[in-house]
């Protein structure tokens, strides 16, 4: 026994260092969040401001920072819980001076009054055998939520850059519409000064000249609308990027490119690839082991106990051989009543676990759902577009044909102002669509679970 104390105590001082596997851990996790950025999806919107946008929300933005933390939080707890299957060692000195004050007898012998000084420097050694593997299984629970933690960050980068870049491209889209609309009021301006003219002289009614300047308030309006949109975009893209201030930089219109060659199809097995799915596997797995730990506590528990060290009434023969002080022993231990709490506990953790089944089918069922819908959006998405820049193209030649009257003087500069005026009115609309059909392929990477649309279907 004394032998089997002492290899504990030894093997507890010998385990392997925590600087070197967390500086391990911590290598491996940045290499995970580089891949959660997943830079070469975003690469494929040729948008070097955007991407340097995302690299830089990967440094600064405070949710992914405590995503982070949350994951370091739960590497400890189960450091804490592993802890449990080792043998535990501590230093229980004890000091005192007895006082007593009456006379002690014991049969014949009598003891006078007296103070007396004890003193007592032991280690003391425990180790719980684990031999149904509960703390292990307990350890194995730990590791589960760990994971489900690691989804969770996972599924924060997924989400903030899905939806800062959503963001990036409606500020893009906001300029752009601004700019129209700047032009369709100027444009309305002199409309409203050509009506005044045609009043003036007779050739228009009053409700013609009312007719534009209504118009003219609308445009205006439309334009303040834009403006304070504008501003609510930057204020967001701001808080991304944890500024307090500062304009964000933003790539022109023109240069923006619309993805080709995505697939219309996905297989409903890309699902397995979602954060929330395998967060979802790993807590059936975590409730399952929480099940087998419920089991396990209806089963005695043994621990092995010693002490070595001195125990002495005087300081100078503390160290002394006569004072050395050694025990151990092995303590059984089972609970014969306890209320009913621990078959409480098994019957808790069961239905825990039909939950958690639930939720994981649940799961399925939505995340093929919302696979589906985002398929359709974007399949929309890039009909509309599609239409809105065909009738744009329609539009342009009708201006152009309007034009050219105007130089042979079968047309009015009026003529030609609402040609123009209608074609930037088509321009909103080819603007806004070809904006939502980008933010579409956004929503089905998001979908995707976050994996590169145009690999999407490599592993299937």
């Amino acid at each position: 026994m004394k032998k089997l104390l002492i290899y504990c105590l030894i093997f507890a001082f010998t385990i392997i260092p925590a600087s070197a596997k967390q500086t391990q851990k911590d290598i491996e996790h940045a290499k995970n969040t580089v891949m959660y950025l997943n830079i070469d999806w975003w690469e494929n919107y040729k948008d070097d401001i955007l991407i340097q946008h995302l690299k830089e929300l990967y440094e600064s933005n405070y949710d992914l920072k405590n995503a982070e933390l949350k994951i370091k939080e739960n590497e400890k707890i189960v450091k804490m819980q592993f802890a449990d299957e080792l043998p535990q060692l501590s230093f229980d000195g004890f000091l005192s001076r007895d006082f007593r004050s009456s006379i002690q007898r014991y049969g014949n012998m009598v003891i006078p009054s007296y103070a007396q000084n004890n003193f007592q420097l032991p280690l003391t050694a425990s180790y719980e055998i684990d031999i149904w593997g509960k703390n292990r299984l307990k350890t194995k629970s730990t590791q589960q939520y760990l994971e489900m933690v690691k989804q969770a960050e996972r599924a924060t980068y997924i989400a903030l850059t899905s939806d800062f870049a959503a963001e990036y491209f409606n500020l893009i889209k906001c300029d752009k519409l601004l700019s129209i609309q700047n032009e369709l009021i100027k444009i309305q301006q002199e409309i409203v000064s050509k009506t005044e003219e045609k009043y003036s002289v007779g050739l228009a009614t009053l409700n013609d000249l009312l007719a534009e300047q209504r118009m003219l308030t609308t445009l205006k309006e439309e334009k303040n609308n834009l403006e304070e949109k504008q501003e609510v975009l930057i204020s967001n893209l701001r808080i991304y990027l944890a500024k307090r201030d500062g304009d964000i930089e933003r790539a022109d219109y023109g240069k923006l490119v619309l993805l080709q060659n995505i697939p219309s199809e996905l297989n409903s097995d890309i699902i397995e690839n979602r954060p929330d799915f395998l967060q979802q596997e790993a807590n059936i797995k975590r409730v399952g082991y929480d099940v087998r730990v419920a089991k396990r506590e209806l089963l005695p528990n043994i621990v092995i106990f010693g002490q070595i060290g001195f125990n002495a009434y005087r300081l100078n023969s503390l160290v002394n051989s006569s004072s050395q002080l050694f025990n151990a022993g092995i303590m059984p231990s089972v609970d014969l009543f306890s209320g009913g709490r621990k078959l409480a506990f098994l019957k808790l953790k069961k239905y825990q676990f039909d939950e958690a089944l639930n939720d994981y089918q649940k799961t399925i069922l939505e995340d093929i759902k919302e696979l589906n819908v985002s398929m359709h959006e974007f399949k929309t998405a890039k009909k509309n577009y599609d239409e809105s820049f065909s009738r744009f193209n329609l539009q342009n030649k009708t201006y152009s044909l309007m034009s050219d009257k105007r130089e042979i003087g079968s047309a009015s500069d009026l003529d030609v102002l609402y040609n123009r005026e209608a074609l930037l009115i088509t321009q909103k609309d080819e603007v806004s669509n070809k904006i939502n059909c980008l933010i579409s392929t956004i929503t089905l990477y998001k979908a995707a679970g976050g994996k590169n649309l145009y690999k999407v279907n490599e592993a299937i």
